[in-house]
């Protein structure tokens, strides 16, 4: 489901210490119910999926999307975090710097290099938030995954928010280019295809306990 920017800005988030100067694009409730330190599982499971619980509609997009970039050159080494932007953990806290920094997100729908350089960085998890940055040509942004007590207070759920800093005129063309594409099918597709693997995991993880 689809949420208002404040969903993300009025919540006390730590991401907000460093991503001042970056714009929320997108604010969505994952269909992903759970309990109060389930986040860890979450960013594990989500940082390591590939592409085999996305439909083939979406893998080609994503698929598409890569071809575009290796065509135009908006992914080249050069454009990535340390190179054309700085890393943002260069303005985390101490007390965010010393504690687990969290997994990278290599694995990527619709790209082939799997196990190579990371994708999206990891800047910093805790116990309800984790944040990773992505640079190319036309973006600087931030993934970031907040982990929220349901309304009805029965449960918990996770909150995805995605903070960009498009680079110039290319970077907001861009942007603003893929917007229809990503409210219509990529986000539509991929939330579904979430809920769909998050309740089989938690199925699993059940009959494990179960048959313990």
């Amino acid at each position: 489901m689809r949420l208002p920017t404040s969903a993300h800005t009025s919540r006390p988030w730590r991401v907000h210490e460093i991503t001042k100067d970056f714009d929320v694009e997108d604010v969505w409730g994952l269909p992903t119910p759970g309990g109060p330190d389930d986040l860890p599982r979450l960013v594990q499971w989500f940082t390591s999926r590939g592409d085999d619980d996305l439909p083939i509609v979406l893998r080609g997009l994503f698929a598409l999307r890569w071809k575009l970039g290796g065509l135009f050159g908006w992914d080249r080494s050069g454009s990535g975090v340390g190179n054309r932007v700085h890393s943002l953990r260069a303005r985390l806290p101490a007390d965010l710097l010393e504690a687990p920094r969290g997994p990278d997100v290599r694995a990527v729908p619709g790209r082939a290099e799997a196990h190579g350089p990371a994708v999206f960085s990891s800047l910093y998890q805790t116990h309800d938030e984790w944040a990773a940055e992505l640079s190319n040509k036309t973006v600087h942004a931030v993934l970031h995954l907040g982990w929220v007590p349901d309304d009805v207070g029965s449960g918990y759920h996770a909150q995805m928010a995605v903070l960009v800093k498009p680079n110039g005129r290319l970077g907001r063309a861009y942007m603003a280019a893929i917007r229809p594409f990503r409210y219509a099918l990529v986000y539509p597709l991929l939330l579904r295809a979430i809920g769909r693997s998050w309740q089989t995991r938690v199925r699993r993880r059940r009959c494990a306990t179960a048959a313990r």
